[in-house]
């Protein structure tokens, strides 16, 4: 099935539909959401995206980022996405959103308009191995020192919404 993505301009009014890859090729800005998930101690989590992706595969990033479809709010792409890739349900609370613009390699761009979402999750995962390939919980400290010592391992929307994040709560 072809994944479209929703076109947006800066005000968040609907242009039209394309294919996800082709908007990534094309720079064009889209609606997109960001979550973070942490557990009772407040360490975030992370996934480690699958090799099979089709782009930034085998980097860090934050739980989920995704888009949401053509009639479906922010909130509900973020809870399916959860669910689909995590198989997860946590009750998540919106923070902030912005837009953004980033070169992820191949001749692709993620140029976003992002909801960023929070949530609290302590249980087990069900893991879609298509999408991810591991996760871990960290604490906020030792994720700023790893990812100064190793930029290369994260992907590179996760830096500029970590940044974000940081300086919205």
């Amino acid at each position: 099935m072809e994944e479209l993505v929703v076109l947006v301009n800066p005000e968040d009014q609907v242009l039209g539909l394309m294919e996800k890859q082709q908007a990534h090729i094309n720079g064009l800005l889209h609606r997109a959401f960001s979550v973070f998930i942490f557990n009772e101690k407040g360490e975030m989590l992370l996934q480690k995206r699958a090799e099979k992706k089709y782009h930034s595969p085998g980097k860090w990033t934050n739980a989920v980022c995704s888009h949401p479809r053509n009639g479906e709010t922010y909130l509900e792409g973020a809870e399916r996405r959860l669910n689909e890739e995590l198989g997860i349900k946590a009750e998540l609370s919106e923070k902030f959103y912005f837009i953004y613009k980033a070169d992820v390699g191949g001749g692709l761009w993620e140029h976003e308009l992002d909801h960023v979402f929070t949530g609290i999750y302590n249980s087990d995962f069900n893991l879609n191995v298509d999408e991810v390939e591991e996760i871990r919980f960290i604490s906020l400290e030792d994720l700023e020192t790893e990812m100064a010592k190793n930029p290369e391992e994260f992907t590179e929307w996760f830096k500029i919404i970590l940044e974000e994040y940081k300086h919205n709560l």
